[in-house]
Formats: C-alpha cells, sequence, structure tokens
C-alpha cells in the first residue's frame, strides 16, 4: 500500500473513532506545588552527585 493512502486511511479512521466516542469528563487536577518541590529537590540531588569531585584513597 502507498504510504499517502495508508497516511490517509489511518486519519479518517482515527477521525472516525473520536467521533464515535463518548465525551469524557477532564480530569480533576491537584495543584502539583508539592510534586513539583520535590521533583526539583531529586533533580538537584542528583546534579550534586553526577558532579561530585570522584573520592580517591582507600581509608586515607
Amino acid at each position: 500500500m502507498h504510504p499517502d493512502v495508508h497516511l490517509l486511511l489511518h486519519h479518517q479512521r482515527a477521525a472516525a473513532l473520536h467521533a464515535a466516542a463518548p465525551p469524557r469528563p477532564a480530569p480533576a487536577r491537584a495543584p502539583r506545588t508539592l510534586r513539583t518541590r520535590l521533583g526539583w529537590t531529586l533533580v538537584e540531588l542528583g546534579l550534586r552527585l553526577a558532579t561530585a569531585p570522584p573520592r580517591l584513597g582507600h581509608g586515607v
């Protein structure tokens, strides 16, 4: 099958499925303040661990 025909059929099928689907209410989202702060804290910790100078010496 030619790629353009395949893509056209895909778009038509997707539009038909979308039109036939029942409407869904948007999910309620809680504020992400704590989640965002925790995420950035973990990113900062990871960056500190990744950029920390290697510890040389064994028991010195």
